[in-house]
C-alpha cells in the first residue's frame, strides 16, 4: 500500500478536524474509505460527497474513485463547495 496525503479544504477540514494526514491505500476510493474511518459520523461523510477531489492537481470528475490509483506521495485535495459573493 502506498502512503498517500489528504489535505482538506475550508468546511472539509472543519469536518475531518484537521488540514491534512496520510493514509495507506492503493486507490483513490481506499483512501477516502480510510479517512471515513476515521471519523465515523455523518457530517464527514457528507461533505466529502459533496465535495470535488484533486488527485495530483488533476481534477477527478466522475472518474470512479476505484480505477484510480496512488502512489507514495501521491497528493489528495478534498475541496467543498465554495459560496461567496
Amino acid at each position: 500500500m502506498a502512503k498517500c496525503i489528504i489535505r482538506y479544504w475550508a468546511s472539509a477540514k472543519e469536518a475531518a478536524g484537521t488540514a491534512e494526514e496520510t493514509v495507506d491505500a492503493d486507490t483513490l476510493a481506499e483512501a477516502l474509505t480510510a479517512a471515513c474511518r476515521l471519523r465515523p459520523d455523518d457530517r464527514f461523510r457528507r461533505v466529502l460527497a459533496s465535495s470535488s477531489l484533486l488527485v495530483d492537481e488533476r481534477p477527478v470528475g466522475r472518474r470512479a474513485h476505484e480505477g484510480i490509483t496512488v502512489t507514495d506521495g501521491t497528493v489528495i485535495e478534498v475541496l467543498p463547495p465554495f459560496a461567496g459573493g
